[in-house]
Parts: C-alpha cells; sequence; structure tokens
C-alpha cells in the first residue's frame, strides 16, 4: 500500500437491510446516494487516523475496485472516509468509538 490509501473488505456486509418498522429491503432496491461500510485490510504507510480492523464508512460512488487472490476489495484515500468505527476497545467503560 502506498501513502494516505486503504484497503477495505466489504464481506460479510449484509446485501439486505431491514427498515426501523422491520421491512426487509432488498439489495437490488434503488436509494438515493447511501453510503457503505467496509473493513479495513491494509493501510499505507502515511495513513495516520485509522487502524487495521477498523470498519470505515465511504461514498461507494467514489470507489476504486481491486481484486486480489480471487477476493473483491475497494481502495480508497484516507481523506475519502467519512467515518470510522474503531475496532479495538479503547475507552474506560469498554465501548468502541466511533469518529465522525
Amino acid at each position: 500500500m502506498l501513502h494516505d490509501r486503504v484497503l477495505v473488505s466489504r464481506e460479510g456486509e449484509p446485501g439486505e437491510r431491514k427498515s426501523g418498522g422491520g421491512i426487509v429491503i432488498p439489495a437490488t432496491a434503488s436509494v438515493g446516494k447511501r453510503l457503505a461500510w467496509a473493513e479495513v485490510v491494509a493501510l499505507g504507510a502515511h495513513v495516520r487516523q485509522v487502524n487495521l480492523g477498523d470498519r470505515v464508512l465511504y461514498d461507494p460512488e467514489d470507489k476504486a475496485e481491486v481484486e486480489l487472490q480471487s477476493k473483491d476489495y475497494v481502495l480508497l484515500r484516507e481523506r475519502d472516509l467519512h467515518a470510522v468505527t474503531v475496532a479495538a476497545t479503547t475507552s474506560d467503560n469498554g465501548r468502541t468509538g466511533l469518529y465522525l
């Protein structure tokens, strides 16, 4: 990985979603602009605020897809991330943090 790039994996992300009322929304449903979550699997040397295993929120329209060893990944710049959910518990109360 080079510079400020982050390699993320979308595996395990559910295709279908549920609304607050319990209605199942299929993955093929057309929705307005919607951000997506993915897990960080590799980092460039100059990435400062993201760690391996963190979950990041990004815009699926601003992505570069790559296939490595027959698995699909997304390559992003750190500045294109909208939020980071820390993988490890870092606070005294045992909760993970969400940084926007």
